[in-house]
């Protein structure tokens, strides 16, 4: 029976070890997506929506904790089924309406599902709290099968951002014991940060239609055509046509 030991406790950690990896697979996969996503409004449009995205896996310990505090057995199945924010990417964007942005580009990936959305923008919490999450699930092909794994989707804007780390810093000095006064100002400071958001939108939007009433329409057929690199384009379109048909 005591032979017997290692071999089970090397089967327990291979097991740990596949379904750790099965989540930074799932976060690998859709940091893929929201990079492409990245370097595509980086190069080819005049507002890239993405400021920042970062990841973060829990590690087994506070996996073993959150399932002491919710009274979740300790078993990899039961885990899987109840703790889903194991792994979670967050997504900080210049504007409101850009987390919207961010949220239907990636909702409309073939291979991302969202199972659950908590809009805190429009809803924000009693704390003034206030990001867009999401809860996905996207399949990870290992060797031997294929799994759905969750992963958890927070998409907020630079202040609400800003507005979080304060207070989740303030909430780990205090515990449950933070001043009602302190409270208050939390709750403020969060409409501040809003009030700042709608601010910031507004401004961008005004500099982006004055930016579009400067350059004018585009160019039609006609006014394309006056261009110099029109004319040498098209001679040399026709050059071409002629070369071909003289061959």
């Amino acid at each position: 029976m005591v032979e017997d030991v290692p071999e089970a406790l090397l089967a327990a950690r291979d097991d740990v070890a596949r379904f750790l990896l099965s989540y930074k697979f799932a976060i690998d996969t859709v940091m893929a997506k929201v990079n492409i996503l990245n370097e595509e409004f980086r190069y080819t449009h005049d507002h890239n929506p993405i400021e920042h995205v970062s990841s973060r896996l829990k590690t087994p310990s506070s996996i073993m904790e959150k399932a002491r505090r919710r009274g979740v057995p300790y078993d990899l199945n039961e885990i899987r089924g109840s703790i889903l924010d194991i792994a979670g990417i967050r997504v900080t964007c210049s504007f409101v309406s850009d987390t919207y942005t961010i949220r239907d580009m990636l909702a409309g990936h073939e291979d991302i599902r969202v199972m659950e959305e908590r809009d805190y923008i429009r809803s924000p919490k009693p704390n003034g709290y206030r990001s867009l999450h999401l809860l996905v699930e996207t399949p990870v092909r290992m060797s031997d099968r294929t799994e759905d794994v969750p992963v958890e989707i927070q998409i907020r804007t630079i202040a609400m951002d800003f507005w979080a780390s304060l207070e989740h810093k303030i909430y780990y000095k205090y515990g449950k014991s933070v001043p009602v006064g302190l409270l208050d100002e939390i709750r403020e400071a969060a409409e501040t940060a809003n009030q700042l958001d709608v601010t910031m939108e507004r401004l961008h939007g005004e500099v982006r239609e004055q930016g579009d009433r400067a350059r004018g329409p585009l160019p039609g057929p006609e006014e394309l055509r006056k261009l110099p690199l029109a004319d040498e384009l098209l001679r040399a379109l026709a050059q071409r046509v002629n070369s071909e048909r003289s061959d």
